[in-house]
């Protein structure tokens, strides 16, 4: 068997290179410009596929997941792609390791004070996981609060202020430090960055050798309220082998406010003190007794990806790549309820039928640049699969000169605009305004990122890893006419609208009268802005002030002294 897929890919091979030979004269001839042109059928089926209930909602650790996967990587191979995997056995797959853990109905927490203890209510009062290893952890530790729990040496800002917290369980707030009058800007004003996100909070802590970290919700400054939490840590959840706290959670404010107050604690006067950069974390005059019981087993999932490679003998050695995860939330099985299925039509089969059809066009027309096509496992899980791309690269970050992502597209028909939010970081942004340009579109009015968007889909664990990127969006649909027909706007508008309410729910499915001339307008614009980056003879660079420069500038220095 496996000698049959590698002579089928050295095959697959030779028509590619056959291929970009054609293509390369052809280009040559023409002067290289490229007008892409994505097939709505070749989308709108591998959309009505990834979406069916056969793929039962494409979960992690679900057999709906892994048929995604196999059919991703078997459409490369048909289409001609390059495997880039190492994995004789599984072409086209980039395995990740993930552990899959579940809390427990067992598991318990008292917090016992100076006044007597307390036990809140597991699910509508606390959250409690862990993301370990082990499906029994007992915890007797002191309580400190850190505030926001950061540590961001370009904001002149520590919460930590070098105290030695290992062992212990920390309370800190979510989102970031507010802007003030003498400093608008500080942590980008009223935008969530990465710090404020709770992902970050559990990373910082989890090096520090806690041994618990319990952040504290509000709908405000989550950005959402406590049912989505609830949700997520009342189902498997899932991490990285290798990385995590023995124990992390969401403490409600209704529940943890009255609690501190018996125990003369004032959290309003604490959560004044963390908005200073003096702040000093505090010591609790509280004792965390948890047992908290798991089952942990161990999943082997697959990020999806295949090369088309350059043409230019030189230039082939850097690549551009475009992402979509493929997975959603999966069948979810509850007691006493029926068993649902979460499609995930939008969010995100729409981005990986999207990534197939341009793929479809991009082996046909190389770029002097090679171009990669990237399916991340478990990004509803965490930006797992991504993150474990950047870990573990097939092709170098130090010449991977950007990421171009794609989720939950538009499928409400074509706009006058395009939404390139995060591209300002970078001299992306400059390409994207000439890109949108040539296809007669203006660039989305752009908004405070008061949610942290830009630090929530797989594109951010390339900026963090130095790469630029951004996550490239639909339209805007604010009442002010960008649809191609005034008369349908209000329509779209509405549907755009109602979507909002079936995010995450088992309302986003796919509908066939869907009208898909958005999403290949959104798909091809950013085959087109990845055709002007693939055949620029500079790569993109980050602005001068933004902190995943000075990644980018170590990547290159390393690469130029290899030299």
């Amino acid at each position: 068997m496996v000698g049959i897929q590698a002579s089928a890919q050295t095959e697959a091979n030779a028509r590619i290179q056959a291929q970009i030979q054609s293509q390369s004269q052809s280009q040559s001839k023409s002067g290289g410009s490229i007008a892409p042109k994505v097939r709505e059928s070749a989308l709108r089926s591998h959309l009505a596929y990834l979406a069916d209930d056969l793929l039962e909602g494409r979960g992690t650790g679900q057999r709906g997941g892994e048929l995604a996967a196999r059919y991703i990587a078997t459409q490369l191979q048909l289409m001609g792609l390059q495997n880039i995997s190492t994995d004789v056995r599984n072409p086209y797959l980039h395995k990740v390791n993930i552990l899959g853990i579940k809390t427990l109905p067992e598991t318990q927490i008292r917090f016992e004070g100076k006044v007597g203890a307390y036990a809140p209510q597991l699910g509508s009062e606390i959250l409690l996981a862990t993301s370990s290893i082990q499906e029994a952890v007992d915890i007797d530790a002191p309580m400190i609060f850190v505030g926001y729990g950061i540590k961001a040496p370009e904001e002149n800002w520590d919460d930590y202020k070098n105290i030695d917290v290992r062992g212990k369980v920390l309370v800190m707030m979510v989102n970031d430090p507010q802007p003030t009058e003498l400093e608008p800007q500080r942590f980008a004003g009223k935008a969530m960055t990465y710090f404020g996100r709770w992902v970050y909070k559990f990373e910082e802590a989890a090096r520090r050798g806690v041994a618990g970290v319990i952040l504290i919700h509000t709908d405000a400054s989550a950005a959402y309220s406590w049912s989505v939490p609830q949700t997520s840590f009342g189902r498997e959840r899932f991490h990285l082998a290798g990385s995590g706290n023995p124990m992390e959670g969401w403490w409600a404010e209704a529940s943890i406010k009255p609690f501190f107050a018996t125990q003369g604690i004032d959290l309003d006067a604490l959560r004044a003190q963390a908005e200073k950069s003096d702040f000093v974390p505090v010591e609790l005059p509280i004792r965390v007794h948890a047992s908290v019981r798991s089952t942990v087993r161990q999943v082997e999932q697959f990020n999806v990806l295949g090369l088309v490679p350059g043409t230019d003998a030189k230039l082939k050695n850097e690549a551009l790549i475009y992402s979509a995860h493929w997975d959603h939330l999966g069948k979810i099985e509850e007691p006493g309820k029926p068993s649902q299925i979460w499609n995930g039509a939008v969010d995100n089969a729409s981005g990986a039928a999207a990534l197939l059809a341009m793929a479809e066009y991009a082996v046909k027309h190389p770029s002097k640049r090679s171009q990669i096509f990237l399916w991340p496992a478990a990004e509803e899980q965490g930006l797992i699969g991504s993150l474990a791309y950047t870990r573990a690269p097939a092709w170098p970050l130090k010449t991977t000169i950007a990421d171009l992502n794609l989720d939950s597209m538009n499928f409400v028909g074509k706009t006058k605009d395009i939404g390139v939010a995060g591209s300002e970081r970078s001299s992306l942004y400059h390409d994207a305004q000439i890109v949108a340009r040539q296809m007669r579109l203006s660039i989305a009015k752009s908004v405070p990122d008061l949610g942290g968007a830009y630090y929530r889909a797989d594109h951010f664990n390339f900026a963090r890893a130095g790469v630029p990127a951004f996550n490239v969006g639909s339209a805007v649909f604010s009442g002010d006419g960008y649809f191609e027909f005034e008369h349908e706007h209000m329509h779209s508008e509405r549907k755009m609208k109602h979507f909002k309410n079936d995010y995450h729910t088992v309302r986003d499915r796919y509908d066939p009268t869907w009208d898909l001339s958005g999403m290949v307008q959104q798909a091809e614009f950013t085959l087109m802005l990845g055709y002007r980056l693939a055949n620029a003879k500079t790569v993109p660079q980050w602005n001068a002030n933004d902190p995943y420069r000075k990644i980018r500038e170590e990547q290159v220095k390393a690469q130029v002294g290899q030299k």
